[in-house]
This record gives structure tokens, sequence and C-alpha cells, in this order.
């Protein structure tokens, strides 16, 4: 007997351009649509993908099931609509003007020292619609849209550096800040390509919002994805409601916040609901699927997927709360400021991380000094939570994050935070 099935149906329409050192590259325009079948029965999930009748998906859905399992899933009924609209649909606006963006922004980042650029432009429309056995209905439209800035800058050494605006929004969001971005490309490589290598050792370190934001998503974040937590693959997964960090701290991932990584529903059609991870420095909640939440006794509303793939458990909007300390209390105590970040690696059963930053700048006597270049950054999770200092601020980053071959739009954000951890050399 069938215990739950569900139907996806999910279109995509994309259009990307890049120009790279002054040639524009053919405007590439991508169009999907698609329908994903779930089947639960006897403990074990049957899937489908492709455009057919619902009657007849959900048949072959089924015919995939191949044994039995212990799968469930959570009972639960969502409805609703949700249409964002844009000020400005980047429909209504030409392709020659989005092409003049990008040529306007490289004219910005013009420097004898730049000796290479690339700029993308990015705009999607994602329509999602979703039913259940559960009589659950969602549909929903979200568009994104942005542009990034990727530059090399040599003088005594080679050197890259890269901005990026990514937001569910309108053509609306191109005023100023791609100059300004481009402006900050351009004026750190001029610094970057002179910079020293960084000092090593354990040592107290400012990290800054996107460094911050990058690390409770990277480091902390997957450990408290549910999937990872059943498989014991997390090093919180005997953590619930004990204190895993300092009492000031407090992390939530909230898909309602208008960054890259909203949602209305996910893709389990569940609503869009804040969720407290981490409160006072104590672990309140995994995040989970229906699949996951009736394992754990809990609530859904994190399956997200590319396409119409199988949802899987992944994080929204993830972020540190605001915290109590100015920048210039961070600086008495900090040995080195970290910037940015160009990726790294990270183990959610040991809690280990290691990420690379853009860029640094000792700090001596309260004061920011001399530029670093190259340097990375390592520690415990646990251990740098448990003494974290968090700052005021927040500011969010958006991305791309992957799991299991699936990319989904995220955003990161964090005040900038003191943390005592290993410095040295990307």
């Amino acid at each position: 007997m069938v215990q739950f099935y569900d139907i996806r149906e999910v279109s995509s329409e994309s259009l990307s351009i890049n120009l790279e050192n002054g040639v524009v590259e053919k405007p590439k325009y991508d169009f999907s649509k698609s329908k994903g079948f779930r089947v639960l029965k006897s403990g074990f999930w049957g899937l489908f993908f492709g455009n057919v009748e619902d009657k007849v998906g959900l048949g072959l859905a089924e015919k995939n099931i191949v044994g039995e399992g212990d799968a469930e899933v959570i009972g639960i009924k969502s409805e609703g609509k949700f249409v964002f609209k844009p000020k400005i649909n980047p429909k209504d606006v030409d392709i020659e003007e989005k092409i003049k963006l990008l040529k306007d922004i490289e004219n910005v980042l013009k420097d004898s020292k730049i000796v290479s650029t690339r700029i993308a432009y990015l705009e999607n429309v994602r329509k999602f619609f979703y039913k259940d056995s559960n009589g659950s209905k969602a549909y929903y439209e979200v568009p994104r849209i942005g542009i990034i800035i990727h530059a090399f800058a040599k003088n005594k050494t080679l050197q890259f550096y890269s901005k990026r605006l990514l937001k569910v929004a309108g053509f609306e969001v191109f005023d100023d800040e791609p100059f300004e971005l481009a402006e900050e490309v351009k004026n750190v490589l001029n610094k970057l390509v002179n910079a020293k290598t960084p000092p090593s050792g354990e040592m107290n370190v400012i990290m800054d919002s996107s460094l911050a934001g990058v690390f409770i998503h990277e480091a902390f974040g997957h450990a408290v994805e549910a999937d990872h937590v059943l498989k014991n693959s997390s090093v919180v997964a005997d953590k619930l409601n004990a204190k895993v960090a300092d009492e000031s701290v407090n992390v939530y991932d909230d898909p309602n916040i208008q960054e890259f990584g909203f949602y209305p529903f996910d893709d389990e059609g569940v609503k869009a609901e804040k969720k407290a991870i981490i409160e006072n420095g104590i672990l309140k909640s995994f995040l989970h699927s229906k699949e996951t939440a009736a394992k754990l006794n809990s609530k859904a509303g994190n399956a997200r997927a590319q396409g119409v793939d199988e949802p899987l458990v992944r994080m929204s909007n993830t972020y540190i709360d605001e915290g109590e300390y100015e920048f210039d209390e961070l600086l008495e105590d900090a040995e080195i400021y970290l910037v940015g970040s160009r990726g790294g690696e990270t183990n959610p059963a040991t809690g280990y991380f290691h990420f690379n930053a853009q860029y640094g700048y000792i700090v001596e006597n309260g004061e920011i000094s001399e530029m670093v270049r190259d340097v990375s950054l390592s520690g415990n999770t646990l251990k740098i939570l448990h003494s974290i200092k968090v700052g005021k601020g927040i500011k969010f980053d958006p991305g791309f994050c992957g799991k299991a071959g699936q990319l989904v739009p995220v955003a990161d954000g964090s005040p900038p935070s003191l943390v005592k951890a290993f410095v040295g050399g990307a």
C-alpha cells in the first residue's frame, strides 16, 4: 500500500551573459520544464522524472520501488501561492542594455596592474508547483538576478579577487552597487599584488562578515542537516538541547529573508519558516525534510532540489545573529583581520575546517596595519563557537551550495566576529 506520494513541476527560464577581457560571449538562454514524481511504499522510495501525465508518472515511480525500508514522512498539509513581482522585470530590459551594464563595470576595472577580467550577468525565474497525497498544493514564482566580477592583477605576484551581487529581485538592483563592487575589486587588487605572506600559528582572528558567514554555513550548518545527523556523520549528532556555543551565540536559518536563499515553500511544499538552530548557546534544532522530521520528531521545511531532482536537506539563509561587540572592541584583542573566502574544506563529522580568505590585515595595538595575501584559517568548529565574540552589523553573502551533485541558491551572514584559530598560508 502506498504510504505517500508527491508531484513537483518546475520550470526555469535563464539568461547568462559573459564579458571577458572586452569580448562579449554569445548570450545563453535556457528554458527547462519537467516533473518529479515520488512514491513511498513499504518504507522505500520510488522516483521518476519526466514530462508525463500525473497518473503515468506516479505509476512509473512506483515501479522503481525495488525493496522495503524504514522511510516515513510527517503528515502535513500546506497550501498557498506566492508570486514575486520585481520593480523592473529583466524581460523588459533590452539585451543591449544588459551588455552595456557589463561594459560599464569593466571600464571601472581598467588599471595598469589588472591583466584579466571576467564579468558575468545572470537572471533566472523559477516557477514551482507542488501537490501530494495529503492534499497539499503550493505554487511560487521567484526571480533571481545578479552579476559576478572576477579579476586578476600582477606586479610582484599574480593575484585574484572577486565580488558578486546576487539577489531575489529585478533589474532595479543594478543602481550604484555593481560599480562600487568593481571599484573595490580594483582597489583591493592594487594592494594585494604588493602584499606580504601571512604569519602562521594560533592567534586571535577577526573574521569579517563574509568569512564568518561562510564559517557558520560550511563548518556548522552542514553538521545540523538532519540527514548527516541520522547517518551519525555530524559532530553535533548527540548534542540536541546541549550547550554547543557561548551563551551569546544565536544562529538561525530563515528562508523568509529576501536574500539569495529565499523561498516561500521548500521543495516538499512546506511553508517557509525561520528555524532557531542555536539560541543562547544551546543547540535547539536540526534542519529537516519530511522524512528526517518523521524520524526525529521535528518540523520539516528545509528540503530543496535543483530542478526536479530528489529533495535533500539544505540550508537557505543561514546566519549568526548580532552580538554585543563594536568592531573597535574586537580590534583591541585581535592579531589579524581576515576578509572574504576563496573556498576550503570542512568535515561535518569531526568539526574540522580549513578556509582560504581573500586577504587579510595584520592588527597591531588595536589598529589595522599591513595587508597580507594567500592566507588561510583552520580550527575546530565547536571549540571556536564556545569562545567566539560576535560583533554588530549583519551582512549577507550570496552563493550556490553543492550537495550530492545539486546546486541551490543560498546566503550566509554574520557580524564580524573574533575567534582563536590557526592562521597560515593558502
